[in-house]
Order: structure tokens, then sequence, then C-alpha cells
């Protein structure tokens, strides 16, 4: 991605440490943070300094590596199987981070005893990872920019950007993608209460590549469905299900209802380390639920009354009837028959 007009990831390994851009300091001070250890890593995907399905695959495949590179010799496997678990737990509802961390430690595991070499490849193997989800992200672009016509108006939700991905994005690696075809389109920007990943990072990534956009608060969505002023709604996902079932950051499934009542296609774009096909529909997906406090206050500021309670669900599911297809590295399925279609192509 351009920042400055430079190249950036948002996630990368460099001289025996962790790299992140730190996305909750954005999009009023650009800062990137190290980390040396897998615990580190673990609270920087819990505080959400990285955040986005695919990118928080890529920091708890590199926190696995990290893991393995700091274990000692002596209960190497131990520590690895407690490092693979503390991974996991650290954000439930996104299937890409147990995806990382599996990759890495399925790699490590079977050349112990050889420790010196199962070092080297939990590091390869973390680098593999990173790179496959950067490439699918890429061909998801490349799939998905026929969707999008000459001046069309694009409704996002949340941040599916490369922030979110390492590079390039889900919904928008598409949009990038159809810009560089023909400028001319407009994206509506869901700000994404509470932590507003759309008014701060969806935002500032369109504005650093010179997209045309505009944010827009989250009910507002419904006037411009409306008015005629949305063509089509693209977003991310955090977990697929195997019925076509997805879940996403909170607000998805209202966006997608609107969508269905106005006839407007709802998309979907995700690399395949987004499909959980042990996964069968969306109310098996474990719904995060995070600390009130990111409802009630900003930045020390509070925002609601004293006193009053506030519920903080993270992610909400959006049913496959109500997806008109998903975009994925392999081509643009029917949400119904997307993890058979991608069951086939691996």
């Amino acid at each position: 991605m351009k920042i400055d007009n430079r190249d950036y990831r948002s996630v990368w390994f460099e001289e025996g440490q962790l790299l992140m851009i730190d996305q909750n300091k954005l999009p009023f001070e650009f800062e990137i943070k190290a980390f040396a250890d897998h615990e580190d890593v673990m609270e920087a995907i819990r505080v959400m300094t990285v955040r986005g399905a695919p990118a928080i695959g890529v920091a708890g495949a590199y926190g696995m590596a990290l893991a393995a590179l700091n274990a000692p010799d002596s209960g190497f496997r131990a520590t690895l199987r407690k490092a693979h678990e503390e991974l996991c737990s650290c954000r439930p509802t996104a299937i890409d981070l147990r995806s990382g961390v599996d990759h890495v430690y399925e790699s490590t595991i079977k050349f112990i005893p050889n420790l010196e070499h199962a070092k080297k490849v939990a590091l390869l193997a973390a680098e593999e990872f990173a790179e496959r989800v950067v490439n699918e992200c890429f061909k998801i672009g490349q799939m998905g920019a026929s969707l999008i016509t000459p001046g069309a108006k694009i409704l996002t939700h949340c941040n599916a950007g490369a922030l979110a991905t390492v590079d390039h994005g889900t919904a928008l690696a598409v949009i990038r993608a159809a810009f560089a075809k023909n400028p001319d389109l407009f994206v509506y920007v869901d700000e994404t209460r509470p932590r507003l990943q759309g008014a701060r990072l969806t935002a500032w990534e369109l504005q650093q590549e010179g997209i045309p956009h505009a944010i827009i608060a989250d009910n507002a969505a419904g006037y411009y469905f409306s008015q005629g002023e949305i063509d089509i709604v693209i977003t991310g996902a955090d977990r697929i299900c195997t019925n076509g079932d997805i879940a996403n950051k909170i607000g998805t499934y209202e966006k997608a209802v609107l969508a269905k009542v106005h006839e407007v296609p709802f998309y979907i774009a995700a690399p395949l380390s987004t499909f959980d096909l042990y996964c069968p529909k969306g109310s098996d997906i474990p719904i995060e639920f995070r600390d009130p406090e990111e409802i009630t206050e900003f930045e020390g500021l509070r925002l609601a009354n004293l006193g009053s309670p506030a519920l903080n669900p993270a992610f909400d599911i959006t049913p496959a009837e109500y997806i008109d297809g998903i975009i994925t590295p392999c081509g643009v399925f029917e949400a119904k028959d997307a993890a058979r279609k991608i069951g086939e192509s691996s």
C-alpha cells in the first residue's frame, strides 16, 4: 500500500523482529512498533495494534515463529504447544488467526527433534503464510474489479484494506483494482462504531491513494440506499462457514439487509484463510464481546451517561441468503457454493 508515496505492508518481519504499523494511532500518527516475543504479539492482537482477519492471521503466524525461535531446547515441544494455545485464544471470531498459527505450528513440530532446523522452518512457514495472504488479496482485486462499473457508488463497512490484510486488502483490493482501470467511482465509508475503523483507517487508505470517498455515519447508510446512491456493497469477512454464512464487523448484517431490500448487490471479499471448513453455519461462530468502554468512551473522553451499562459485540452474522457472491482468489462464487468451490480448487 502507498503511504506518503512509499510502499509499505502493515505487518512484516525484519532482523529478528515482527514489525507492525500501529493501527490504533492512525490516522493522526504513523508509528511502527517492533515485537521480539510471542507474548507481546498476543497483546498487540488483543488491543488491536494489528487488526483485520488476514493481518492478525499473519501476525499470529509470526508470533508462533518467534515462540519457536525463542524456545529453549529443553521443553521445546511444550513451549510451542503453549504458545499455539495462547495465540489462538487472543481473538475468537476470526478464523485466520488460527489458520496462521496452525500453519506454523504444524510445519515446525514435524521437524522435532532437529531443533535448529525446526526453528528455521518456523520462520519460513510464517513468511510463506504471509506471502500467500498477500498474493491471494492481490488476486481478489483482479477477480472482483469487473463487478464495479464505471461511475459506481460503493458502500464499505469497517476496514478491509491493506492495513487489515498486510497488503492490497480484500474489499479495498477490489476497489483499488477497479480504480486503476477506471477512476470514475466513489466510495461511501461507514464510520464503523465503536472503534471507527472506517472513519480512521479505510478513509485514510483511500485518501493516501487519491480514491474519491466520503465518510458517513453508520446510521446514514439507509438514507443513501433510499436515494438510489449506492450501487454495490463490498465488505470483508472474519469467518466464512461451509453454508456461506459469514461473520464480519458488527453492523455488516444490517447493511446486507438494507442491500437486499433495495435490490443492491452485496459482496464479500476474502482470502482462503478466512474459510472455516469445519464450521457448518453462522450460529456456530463464537462472537467476541469487547470492553464496554469502547462504547462509552473515546480516548479517555466519556461519551455516554455515567452509570449506564453498555454491550459491545464486535461482530455479527450475515446469512448466505443476503450475499450475492463471495470474491475469492479462485473466482467469484455464490455464497452457498463458495466453500465447496474452494475445496475443489485447493
